[in-house]
């Protein structure tokens, strides 16, 4: 017991708090923006990608599956780009959106219901 408290001490005296941390983290995601919207999700048929910002055609759009298996990958996307879904079966899909030096500078997930 000794031993929590004296730990508490230190804490304190540095002053961290639990709510420090928490404000930190949530700063962190709202100072990054996304380069793509994307709608409907889920989605049934068809999957929109927009670019809300720092568009550019030598952008790779890379569509991975739950299990790691490439489905889809586009290169030069326009920057509105509709993916028809007929091919993809009902799950969790992944996305990476690439760079012309091959770093990934965005990645989300979206569902496709049937």
């Amino acid at each position: 017991m000794k031993k929590l408290y004296l730990i508490f001490f230190i804490v304190a005296a540095l002053g961290f708090s639990h709510s420090s941390f928490a404000q930190a983290s949530s700063s962190d995601a709202t100072t990054q923006q996304k380069i793509l919207k994307f709608y409907p999700n889920p989605a049934t048929s068809n999957i929109n990608f927009d670019f809300t910002r720092s568009y550019s055609n030598t952008y790779t759009l890379t569509i991975i599956n739950f299990m790691g298996k490439k489905i889809l990958q586009q290169k030069n996307i326009p920057s509105r780009l509709n993916i028809n879904l007929d091919g993809f079966y009902r799950g969790i899909y992944i996305f990476q959106l690439i760079d012309k030096n091959g770093i990934v500078v965005e990645t989300g997930k979206f569902q496709v219901v049937k």
